[in-house]
């Protein structure tokens, strides 16, 4: 991974991948810059792929700015939503795809959040066995996260993201100025997964987000600018290390296996992803300090953190009759469970994060401790 700073208001992080590597450009206004699609895999065509949120805001800019590049430019608008994550929506894109003609040189191009861009992935994966794609993330949590390192998949009704393939993009652009159109739920979505850098690889960070967390909801420029380059740079650096998740990139779902069930449980869309992720860091950060990771001052001080992002903190009820096996019966289906046994990215400590089983009954404790926070 290697980090150029292009000018104090444009920002370049490389995900080093061999001849799969790509840019992270990081700025204000480049979803308008025809700069930003330059040197792109040569088409007659592209389609972006967006939402109906999205596209009434950014679809005719993206359009407008792909138009000297590309003879055809199409646009498909998916339902809005993580409900909509799925084969029904994948379809339409696919429909789209055929109904234009388009050939496997077509680039598509990923205008939304972390939805539209798992979705646009995959279908880029998967149409004649692969076209290229671009991510254009328009909301916080899909430029610090789910926009970089190729996971692309839809949700099933058993699980979360458990249909989907690895599949690089061909460039991540971020414009920090879509941020602005972005509700305060989704920006607090997304600082969760800021967030989880800090104790998973940087402590130092998350020292600087516990001093800046005011400004970041704020939405302060310099701040955010900071705070996704960041979290882009030590992302890039597990991905170039585990692309396939094979060990390492296991650690960059801090929180994600409580959340996951939380979100499968209590159905997809009822709390943004970003939301169950951050009451899922203090679930494994209390399961942490059951296992001898870190203190209970350590719990506390990323429990005021992710209050203090707007997140909540208190884990929902999902089975009025037997909650706890509903959460075990969930999280046994999570990507990194093997043989039916769950596996928990835990801190072992501040600033390290490994992956590691854990008794049921131990389990259960936090889940009734979270329940009753």
């Amino acid at each position: 991974m290697t980090l150029q700073a292009t000018s104090s208001l444009h920002q370049q992080v490389e995900i080093d991948l061999g001849d799969r590597s790509y840019a992270i450009d990081i700025g204000a206004g480049l979803l308008d810059a025809q700069e930003s699609y330059r040197s792109l895999p040569a088409a007659h065509s592209a389609m972006i792929i967006t939402n109906e949120t999205v596209a009434p805001i950014y679809g005719k800019r993206l359009e407008r700015a792909l138009s000297s590049q590309y003879a055809q430019v199409h646009t498909v608008s998916l339902p809005d939503g993580e409900s909509h994550k799925t084969w029904e929506s994948l379809n339409l894109i696919f429909d789209a795809l055929l109904s234009h003609g388009c050939d496997r040189k077509t680039v598509l191009f990923a205008l939304g959040g972390g939805v539209v861009g798992d979705m646009t992935g995959f279908a880029a994966a998967s149409y004649m066995r692969g076209v290229p794609f671009v991510q254009v993330p328009t909301t916080l949590l899909a430029q610090v996260d789910s926009s970089v390192g190729g996971k692309t998949a839809i949700n099933h009704p058993l699980g979360k993201n458990m249909i989907g393939a690895f599949y690089q993009p061909q460039r991540v652009v971020c414009d920090l100025e879509t941020l602005n159109t972005l509700p305060a739920r989704e920006l607090s979505a997304g600082l969760a997964e800021i967030i989880k850098y800090g104790p998973i690889a940087d402590m130092a960070f998350l020292d600087w987000i516990e001093q800046h967390i005011d400004q970041l909801m704020a939405r302060d420029r310099e701040a955010l600018t900071h705070a996704v380059k960041r979290s882009c740079e030590i992302k890039a650096w597990v991905v170039g290390q585990d692309e396939r998740e094979a060990g390492l990139r296991a650690i960059l779902n801090f929180g994600h296996t409580f959340g996951h069930a939380i979100e499968a449980g209590m159905g997809y869309g009822a709390w943004l992803h970003g939301e169950a992720v951050g009451c899922g860091m203090v679930m494994a950060a209390r399961l942490s300090q059951a296992l001898g990771g870190v203190d209970a001052a350590f719990v506390e001080r990323l429990t005021r953190l992710v209050r203090a992002a707007g997140l909540p903190t208190v884990a929902p009820v999902i089975d009025a009759h037997d909650n706890v096996g509903r959460y075990l019966a969930l999280m046994r289906v999570d990507k990194k469970s093997e043989a039916g046994e769950i596996k928990f990215v835990v801190i072992d400590r501040p600033g390290n994060a490994v992956v590691r089983t854990a008794p049921d009954a131990l389990v259960a404790q936090v889940i009734e401790a979270s329940v009753r926070a």
